[in-house]
C-alpha cells in the first residue's frame, strides 16, 4: 500500500516556480528544488517525475495566474479600455518594483523561459504559445471596446494594437532585468499610451 503524501503540493509547486523564475530552468539544481520545497529527491520524482514535469507545472501555474491577474484589471467594466491598459502596465512596473534584487528585478517567468527554452523545446515553447495566445485575445478585446468607447484612438488594427501591448510589457520585463528603474520603466508606460490614444 503506497503511503499517502504528507506535504502541501501546491504549496511546493509554488516554491519550485519561484526557484525557476530566480534562477532560469537549467541552472536550477534537483538540490536547489529541494531546498526550496523542503522535499527530498524521491519525493520531487515521485509528485512531479522529472525536474521537465515540474517545471511544466510550474510554468503553467505561473502563466494561469498572470493570465487572471490580467484579466481582471482588462476586464474592469468601470473603467474605460485605455484606463485598464493604463492599470495594466502600471502593475507590470509595480511587480518589477516589488521583485527586485541588487538592483534588478527577476523579469517574468514567461519571457525568462522564451528566451532560454522556447527554441529547443517544443513541448514548452506550446505552452508559451497558448500563454501568449490568452494575453493577445484579452487585449485585442480590449482594444475593440477603446474603438466603441473612444477611449483607444489610434487607427492601428486591435491586434496588432494588442502584439505592441505585449512586446513592450515583455521589454518592460526584460528591461527591469537589466536594471532600469521604476521612473524608466514608467516613462515606457507613458509611451505605450501616447501611441494608443493620441
Amino acid at each position: 500500500m503506497a503511503r499517502p503524501r504528507t506535504f502541501d503540493e501546491e504549496r511546493a509547486l509554488d516554491a519550485a516556480m519561484h526557484t525557476f523564475w530566480k534562477k532560469g530552468y537549467e541552472a536550477t539544481s534537483t538540490q536547489d528544488l529541494c531546498d526550496a520545497t523542503g522535499l527530498g529527491r524521491s519525493s520531487i520524482y515521485n509528485t512531479f517525475k522529472s525536474k521537465h514535469d515540474l517545471f511544466e507545472r510550474a510554468l503553467t501555474r505561473y502563466i494561469d495566474a498572470m493570465a487572471s491577474a490580467q484579466t481582471a484589471i482588462l476586464e474592469n467594466p468601470g473603467r474605460t479600455a485605455a484606463d485598464r491598459i493604463r492599470d495594466l502596465l502600471a502593475r507590470i512596473v509595480e511587480s518589477e518594483a516589488d521583485h527586485r534584487t541588487g538592483g534588478r528585478s527577476m523579469g517574468c517567468l514567461t519571457v525568462n523561459t522564451t528566451v532560454e527554452l522556447a527554441a529547443r523545446d517544443a513541448e514548452v515553447a506550446g505552452t508559451l504559445e497558448r500563454g501568449t495566445a490568452r494575453r493577445l485575445a484579452a487585449l485585442r478585446a480590449v482594444m475593440e471596446a477603446g474603438r466603441r468607447d473612444g477611449s483607444i484612438t489610434s487607427t492601428r488594427d486591435p491586434e496588432a494594437l494588442a502584439r505592441f501591448v505585449d512586446a513592450a510589457i515583455g521589454g518592460m520585463r526584460i528591461s527591469g532585468q537589466g536594471g532600469a528603474d521604476r521612473a524608466a520603466l514608467e516613462s515606457v508606460a507613458e509611451v505605450v499610451m501616447d501611441a494608443l490614444t493620441r
